[in-house]
């Protein structure tokens, strides 16, 4: 499984959404499930699956699915996959 499936996955599982969610254009506020409280769920979710430590500045900033995938490659995960 790719890092963005299982991204994909930590989203699903996080904001309780149908296996079948298309969460890849998802920004946040855009569903009422990813609200502030899901945002941090997320965050523990992405740093528990992915073993990183996400810091203040990148929680604030990730503000859609792009985002958090971009902020996976930041830090290393799938960078060698392009």
């Amino acid at each position: 499984m790719s890092h963005l499936d299982r991204l994909r996955e930590v989203f699903r599982s996080s904001l309780n959404l149908p296996a079948a969610a298309d969460v890849d254009g998802l920004e946040y506020r855009a569903i009422p499930q990813w609200d502030s409280l899901a945002h941090m769920s997320l965050i523990a979710a992405m740093e528990d699956e992915f073993a990183v430590m996400i810091d203040t500045d990148e929680m604030i900033d990730m503000s859609s699915f792009a985002k958090a995938a971009a902020l996976l490659e930041k830090h290393g995960i799938g960078a060698a996959a392009r």
